[in-house]
């Protein structure tokens, strides 16, 4: 359970995982995270959104992107009351930070309803690739990775 709460934030979501363990495979697990990630109420995806922090990029970002990063995420956070979460599975490091940028800025014209929907979407998203980052690392839960 521990490590499930490291990927998605939603208690509901970690027991939905959990209750049909063991998996015969690491693709049967994926697909049950996705399968409970669909499943979220309300309640849960406020749950699970409530404990996601907006990400800062690298240190080593100039100065203005690191500025327009955080003036963004406080526009998005005052729309919408929780952060901004986007998965970056696939990504590279390099584009990360315009990838960014770009998606806070088109889904700040979202309404508050279409964005709860691409919110879930990217959540479900966030989940599955941290978890099989979680696995790929051996099954010991960390705070770093995707």
């Amino acid at each position: 359970m521990a490590l499930l709460l490291t990927c998605c934030h939603s208690a509901r979501w970690a027991d939905r995982v959990a209750a049909h363990r063991p998996y015969p495979t690491v693709d049967a697990l994926l697909a049950a995270a996705d399968e409970a990630g669909y499943d979220l109420s309300r309640a849960d995806l406020d749950e699970a959104l409530a404990a996601e922090s907006s990400a800062l990029p690298h240190p080593d970002a100039p100065s203005a992107a690191r500025t327009a990063l955080r003036a963004a995420h406080a526009a998005y956070e005052s729309s919408f009351g929780h952060a901004f979460v986007i998965s970056l599975d696939g990504v590279r490091p390099g584009e990360r930070l315009d990838r960014v940028l770009a998606g806070i800025r088109s889904r700040l014209g979202n309404e508050a309803e279409e964005e709860r929907v691409v919110a879930a979407d990217e959540l479900r998203r966030l989940a599955r690739a941290r978890l099989a980052f979680r696995l790929a690392e051996g099954l010991t839960p960390r705070h770093s990775g995707p």
